[in-house]
């Protein structure tokens, strides 16, 4: 874990390779006998040692197949990681997506940035726990346009409404510029992913700070105008 001095570090919480398992467990996926094993096995040593720490050498000895039976199958480490994340996402995304909303838009969220803040937090600390499984699909993302067609309507089915909930409810108390809503949502997710995407995967920083994540909150919210609000905010 990365130390930051002088500001507060977001302790991961939420290990996914956990609810994977789980998943995994429950699934009928059609697979060879094979397949299961070589899937079963790999969860279990990335949970226990980490996905850097595993090769696909332990994972055929455990498994009791040849690596090249691994290769055959899935190409690549990543590849064979993300034929175990890829129908957990598919599954699991709509009940996830509920979970992480009804924890951070809750009757204590007074102001848009109090929501900002929490849904950075919340996600922020997710990917800290889950940092090598998100530089994977992140990099799979980028080079696989099948993958993009596959998941990227997935996200947009399931974050995107509830976002836009959370943005017309702000719009009605006054507190958002009546902007169309896409546009507010695609410059959000453009700053959030790129500060996610840059730091977890350019960067490959294991954590950032509170402070980080409150200066980013505060550039969303008002950005490098030299405002009074911006000054005051600054004397903080």
């Amino acid at each position: 874990m990365e130390t930051l001095k002088g500001s507060e570090i977001w302790l991961p919480q939420n290990n996914l390779f956990d609810e994977i398992i789980a998943y995994a467990k429950e699934s009928s996926l059609k697979q060879s006998a094979k397949q299961k094993k070589i899937l079963e096995v790999a969860i279990g040593m990335f949970a226990k040692k980490g996905y850097s720490n595993t090769s696909t050498a332990e994972i055929a000895k455990l498994a009791e197949v040849s690596e090249g039976t691994i290769f055959k199958h899935y190409g690549t480490k990543d590849k064979l990681l993300f034929s175990i994340i890829f129908p957990f996402i598919k599954s699991a995304l709509p009940s996830l997506a509920d979970e992480v909303f009804r924890e951070i838009f809750t009757e204590k969220t007074a102001t848009f940035e109090d929501f900002l803040m929490a849904f950075f937090k919340n996600r922020t600390q997710f990917i800290m726990e889950n940092r090598q499984i998100f530089q994977v699909v992140v990099k799979e993302l980028i080079y696989r346009e099948e993958l993009r067609n596959e998941l990227l309507p997935l996200f947009q089915e399931n974050i995107t409404p509830r976002i836009n909930r959370v943005v017309d409810y702000f719009k009605a108390q006054g507190e958002l510029i009546q902007l169309p809503n896409e546009i507010i949502l695609k410059a959000l997710f453009t700053f959030f992913g790129g500060f996610f995407i840059s730091n977890f995967v350019w960067l490959n920083r294991s954590a950032v700070s509170d402070d980080e994540m409150k200066a980013a909150v505060q550039f969303v919210m008002h950005g490098l105008t030299n405002s009074n609000e911006g000054k005051r905010i600054m004397k903080k």
